[in-house]
């Protein structure tokens, strides 16, 4: 189901309008959760490989 940007309502997938108000709906509706999942998951492994260059690059304390 995809919602309409308008009116927040749902709609049946593969719809290219809302069937309550009219107005287009989004394209890739369908796929939004998918995309910021990958997202989340890229921004995951980016930190770690920043923390694991930080530990080794950063300089230890002798004392």
């Amino acid at each position: 189901m995809s919602k309409c940007l308008y009116c927040q309502r749902d709609n049946p997938p593969g719809k290219a309008e809302c069937r309550h108000c009219g107005m287009p709906l989004p394209a890739l509706a369908d796929s939004a959760g998918e995309r910021r999942q990958r997202r989340f998951l890229w921004f995951c492994i980016g930190l770690a490989v920043f923390c694991a260059v930080m530990v080794v690059w950063l300089p230890r304390s002798i004392a």
